[in-house]
């Protein structure tokens, strides 16, 4: 946590701000859900509870605290309570291993823009996220409902076949990267779009120099599996309301539904995180480096240390602008297509993404060895 007491107040504070602030744009997500759904059925949405409805946000959370606390009879007690606790840690764990923003250097010390830095970041996420099945699962388990258990299996089943297509498409730009490290990766996107091929040096100078534009299958392949891995239309299946009432959580209520809501949008907020990071230049404003914007303040009469502050919090809000424009496309999506059917749903997965994806990584490891011939 840090080399002196300073060090590790700084880095305890940052890492509570980081949850709570991915705590609390679940109820913005939320509003802004209800928001674009009504404009987009030509409604009006929240509107009568504070100025544009906003503060329905907190009239649900009475609501929601104040619930009567209950359990299936026959439920297995210990499985049951354990299953919103599960599905919340790790979206929390995930979101806080991504930078959200540059380093802080505040005289001697360094702090990096995220809740905890690995050099194998990628894996650690892939890994955390994971888990968030076995949540589905025991809530299933637990409930000792059938709706419930035939949601669990849907979701437990959706997603082993979306993991393999979506580890996939990250794979291709690992190659391109050659490191498990995000903070790397995120230096690698800086500046115009320029490459090496066959000894020779090619630059688009209009073009910033994003994942996107080395990787388009694999991002489209990325952005597609993450509506199944988080249980969004037309992928919910796990909770569809015509056929399974809601699904793993129909037997929950009050603060553990609240939990499962927020370990829902937690991992959108993940799949769009990496999203920006893998493709998207993280938190890099196109063509515009770092030490351009620390410079600039720099300039108009900051000390170094807080010229560091004000770059990180300013390439912050870059970075939470992108991944709300993600987030926007999910809600957009969910009130625009049709439910899939679950054999739709699987064919696509096992038959579509899954050999799109395989073929991307070998084309892209192709090319690499062919780039790198003189």
């Amino acid at each position: 946590m840090g080399s002196d007491l300073f060090e590790t107040t700084v880095n305890t504070i940052k890492l509570l701000v980081i949850f709570v602030m991915m705590v609390q744009l679940v109820p913005i997500l939320v509003w802004v859900e209800r928001r674009g759904s009504a404009f987009i059925q030509s409604r009006l949405g929240p509107n009568r509870v504070g100025p544009l409805g906003l503060t329905q946000l907190l009239a649900d959370a009475v609501k929601f605290l104040g619930k009567e606390e209950f359990s299936p009879s026959k439920s297995r007690f210990f499985i049951f309570y354990a299953a919103p606790v599960i599905a919340l840690v790790p979206a929390a764990l995930a979101f806080g291993s991504i930078p959200l923003a540059p380093d802080v250097h505040w005289g001697d010390y360094v702090f990096v823009g995220q809740s905890f830095h690995f050099g194998v970041g990628i894996v650690f996420v892939l890994g955390v996220s994971s888990l968030a099945a076995y949540a589905l699962l025991m809530a299933g388990w637990g409930s000792t409902n059938k709706y419930s258990l035939m949601g669990a299996v849907r979701a437990s089943a959706q997603a082993i076949s979306y993991e393999l297509a979506l580890g996939l498409a990250l794979v291709g730009a690992i190659l391109l990267y050659g490191t498990f490290d995000f903070t790397s990766m995120l230096s690698q996107q800086t500046g115009p779009l320029s490459f090496a091929f066959l000894g020779r040096d090619i630059a688009v100078p209009f073009l910033p120099n994003w994942g996107i534009f080395y990787q388009p299958v694999g991002a489209i392949i990325y952005f597609a599996a993450i509506f199944a891995e988080t249980n969004r239309l037309p992928f919910d299946l796990p909770e569809a309301e015509g056929e399974l009432v809601a699904g793993y959580h129909t037997e929950y209520g009050g603060l553990k539904m609240l939990m499962f809501y927020i370990g829902e949008y937690g991992h959108m907020m993940v799949g769009s995180a990496l999203l920006v990071v893998f493709y998207f230049g993280g938190y890099h404003i196109p063509l515009v480096s770092v030490e351009s914007v620390n410079n600039f303040f720099l300039s108009v009469g900051l000390n170094s240390s807080m010229a560091s502050l004000v770059t990180a919090l300013s390439l912050h809000v870059v970075f939470l602008l992108k991944v709300l424009f993600f987030l926007w496309v999910f809600v957009w999506v969910r009130w625009t297509l049709p439910r899939f059917r679950y054999d739709q749903l699987m064919d696509l997965g096992w038959k579509t993404m899954l050999p799109w994806a395989l073929g991307n990584t070998i084309v892209t490891a192709a090319i690499i060895v062919l780039a790198r011939m003189q």
